[in-house]
């Protein structure tokens, strides 16, 4: 799932790509619910990266018979559509910075396409992954060190196809980008 930045990402894989700019966190520690706060997170967590995620289906979004389109129940049974990771940018450590504030200018094939902040995210990126932890607990399950947990878009997707170039700007904090081959 992890495609290098600056790296191809073969579209005869997929279906109909779509790229979201999200914060990455990578865990330095076992983070555990219920009741896993922000603050957990931050103090679990080694680094954090910027992100594209590739979203893609594993059915059309309109049915070519039928011509419904596709409902939410469907998105959830497709795992919310998540086909690829990008990590690029400059690692920043998770109390160097707001992270509310880290923002991201999105381009596609060089023009300008979607801005966000991560604040977007539930007013804070480390909430979702707060709300991961205590969500998968129930499970038995917990957030473990190494793995990398995206936070969630703070923009809307953008549509992509073979031959183009996305790239996210994040500022002082670095880009991302990715080609569609």
């Amino acid at each position: 799932m992890f495609f290098a930045d600056g790296g191809l990402v073969p579209t005869e894989r997929f279906i109909a790509t779509r790229v979201e700019a999200e914060l990455a966190f990578v865990m330095s520690k076992r983070l555990a619910g219920p009741d896993c706060t922000m603050f957990d997170v931050l103090n679990a967590t080694d680094f954090v990266v910027p992100a594209l995620e590739i979203l893609d289906t594993r059915i059309e979004r309109v049915d070519p018979h039928t011509k419904a389109t596709r409902k939410i129940y469907d998105t959830i049974a497709d795992n919310a559509a998540n086909a690829g990771i990008v990590l690029g940018g400059r690692p920043i450590r998770p109390l160097d910075a707001d992270l509310r504030w880290i923002g991201a200018l999105c381009f596609k094939n060089g023009q300008l396409e979607e801005t966000g902040l991560a604040a977007g995210v539930l007013n804070h990126p480390a909430t979702a992954v707060a709300w991961l932890a205590n969500k998968i607990a129930p499970l038995g399950l917990a957030l473990e060190p190494g793995q990398v947990v995206l936070a969630g878009s703070f923009i809307r997707p953008i549509e992509t196809r073979k031959g183009d170039t996305i790239q996210a700007d994040y500022g002082a904090y670095g880009s991302v980008s990715c080609y569609f081959a």
